[in-house]
């Protein structure tokens, strides 16, 4: 029960960060606020896999998607500081 509450207020606090990390891109127009608001949605939705998959789907392995969610938004993370140097 504990675990839960814990799974779903990080995916809260992910999705907070990328609304603000987007409202804030929306203001000054930086881009890497725009690459790190999408990273954050990334990892929105890895938080979200994490949930679903150990508290309401135990018997189902999200694994693979939680990863590649995981690795999706850290890739545009990544080219987001390359292009921005």
């Amino acid at each position: 029960m504990l675990a839960s509450i814990v799974y779903m207020l990080c995916a809260v606090a992910s999705f907070v960060c990328m609304v603000l990390l987007a409202q804030s891109y929306r203001r000054t127009r930086s881009r890497l606020l725009l690459w790190s608001a999408l990273c954050f949605v990334g990892l929105t939705i890895n938080n979200a896999l994490l949930f679903i998959d150990l508290s309401l789907l135990p018997d189902v392995d999200l694994s693979a998607l939680r990863t590649a969610a995981s690795l999706c938004s850290v890739t545009v993370l990544v080219m987001g500081f390359v292009l921005e140097t």
